[in-house]
């Protein structure tokens, strides 16, 4: 019994020190989305709350300047755009659906604003990461087209580089709910969502 076990132990360490063991979880294969519209803090409270999306990622994209910081963003002088980049499982959630909710979450229809925040920095922008999605996007940016009121400003632009913004502007809304930007902007925006059932409720 002894050897039995020994045997059984050696196996065992043998199976574990070369790689054949391997998990029954299958590993998840994410895409990612990356959008601009208007300030990511709201963009990511908002996308963080989808069913099927694993992560969120503030940054910057779209311009000249390497390694912009958020300073030189505010400045508009880099051309970048504030932007989400959006970890999501395909089979739980759909690109065209990350897109829907996109249109539903800004205004598409301001040229380099929205709300207060105004300038390059904070334009509609969707940044394809392959020829899939730059066909997806095209489709959507048509159908939610002839459902506006007014034209869609949205830029389709192919994404070269993108920039992780500082730390202190990750999960930004999640850490930072008694600041007034968050009070009073995005959290409204994100009651008014949960009422339209654009987003879950918490």
């Amino acid at each position: 019994m002894e050897n039995s076990q020994m045997r059984a132990a050696t196996v065992f360490a043998f199976i574990v020190s070369t790689g054949i063991l391997m998990s029954a979880d299958k590993p998840v294969k994410t895409e990612i989305a990356t959008l601009g519209g208007g300030c990511f803090w709201c963009l990511e409270a908002v996308f963080e709350r989808l069913p099927g999306v694993s992560n969120v990622e503030s940054g910057y994209a779209g311009g000249k300047t390497k390694d912009p910081t958020y300073a030189e963003i505010c400045a508009g002088t880099t051309g970048h755009a504030e932007v989400v980049q959006i970890h999501f499982d395909p089979k739980k959630i759909g690109y065209d659906q990350i897109l829907s909710v996109f249109w539903q979450c800004h205004d598409p229809t301001t040229l380099n604003r929205q709300g207060n925040d105004f300038g390059t920095q904070y334009r509609s922008t969707i940044m394809p990461h392959d020829k899939g999605q730059t066909a997806i996007a095209e489709q959507s940016r048509k159908e939610w087209a002839k459902e506006s009121k007014r034209p869609i400003v949205t830029t389709l632009e192919p994404l070269k580089k993108f920039y992780k913004a500082e730390v202190n502007h990750q999960d930004y809304f999640r850490l930072n709910p008694g600041n007034p930007y968050c009070a009073f902007l995005i959290e409204p925006k994100l009651r008014a969502l949960e009422n339209r059932k654009v987003i879950p409720k918490k």
